[in-house]
């Protein structure tokens, strides 16, 4: 079995006194692709937005966490937020590159918003093989210095997942990344995905079922805030042990 990258042991999420997320205890592996699958309102997005330390940030909504969260070993809680966030970046549901910032300088945001410091050929060869990866360089290499949302949807969408990758993190949270795409753009992304995992260990949020069940290794099922199931995506689409799971596949309910 492959290495575990992320631990997460007991995790409680709150806004206030409503507990979101209940009790979850989960290991993520290595250059794999996690599915979190549910139906609507069940705690997902929450979920992910605890791994890297997002959901405190709501203070207005009185957002806290319980339990344990390590990142190879190491607890996420005992880490100053930003370099949690450098190690686990994040991609969310519409595109959102920085208006103002140019295709380049979004690639490279991270760095400059943190003060990290690098040589401009240095800076060169990170915006290119970040594009590079995400399959977008060929489309934008003659157009780097112009601004990132005159892109389509698609694009932009890449590029997002670029500036996540140029930081190198362990792991990407990607909260339903095509859920506002068209097929073409969707199909797209689920490929690169599959060739993403050999750099990042992926945890994807998706509604669509027929996503997980292409791209996915592992799947959680979440309901109500737990996670009832959890187990490689083969066994948990063909032979779900719990009884809401099979429902929720079956299109039952969702």
């Amino acid at each position: 079995m492959a290495d575990k990258v992320l631990n997460i042991r007991g995790l409680n999420a709150f806004y206030g006194s409503k507990k979101a997320v209940a009790d979850v205890n989960i290991d993520f592996f290595k250059n794999k692709i996690t599915a979190i699958m549910g139906p609507s309102g069940c705690g997902k997005t929450t979920f992910l937005r605890c791994i890297n330390r997002i959901h405190e940030v709501n203070i207005e909504a009185r957002a806290r966490i319980e339990g344990d969260i390590f990142l190879n070993g190491e607890n996420i809680a005992k880490m100053h937020p930003i370099l949690v966030r450098r190690r686990i970046g994040m991609v969310f549901q519409k595109p959102n590159p920085f208006p103002h910032m140019t295709i380049y300088d979004n690639v490279i945001a991270g760095y400059r918003l943190n003060g990290i410091k690098k040589k401009k050929h240095e800076f060169d060869t990170l915006v290119e093989e970040s594009l590079r990866k995400i399959a977008l360089w060929d489309e934008v290499k003659d157009s780097l210095y112009d601004r990132g949302t005159f892109l389509s949807g698609g694009q932009q969408q890449r590029l997002c997942m670029a500036r996540a990758l140029a930081m190198n993190p362990d792991v990407i949270l990607l909260d339903e990344p095509t859920s506002a795409l068209d097929p073409i753009a969707t199909a797209k992304i689920e490929g690169l995905l599959s060739e993403l995992k050999e750099h990042v260990s992926i945890i994807i949020v998706t509604h669509n079922m027929a996503q997980a069940g292409r791209i996915s290794d592992y799947t959680a099922f979440f309901y109500l805030g737990e996670m009832l199931e959890y187990g490689t995506t083969e066994k948990l689409f063909t032979n779900p042990a719990h009884e809401k799971t099979e429902n929720f596949l079956t299109g039952q309910f969702g």
